[in-house]
């Protein structure tokens, strides 16, 4: 394995960070927003689940 100096590194990354393709502003918002409802659904979902495990258990303990 060849050893790379920290200047010769940092050559390197710059060289291949110029080669990403980075995403367009509306690309970003409209990811950002499929990540926003995804997660409110996901949510909502437990938030439903919990809620209906939780009067299941205080059912039990009732009796």
């Amino acid at each position: 394995m060849v050893k790379t100096n920290p200047i010769q590194f940092l050559r390197q990354v710059k060289q291949e960070v110029k080669k990403v393709t980075w995403p367009k502003t509306k690309e970003v918002m409209r990811a950002t927003i499929m990540v926003i409802i995804i997660v409110a659904i996901a949510a909502a979902f437990f938030f439903v689940v919990d809620s209906i495990f939780a009067a299941i258990i205080r059912a039990i303990f009732r009796y």
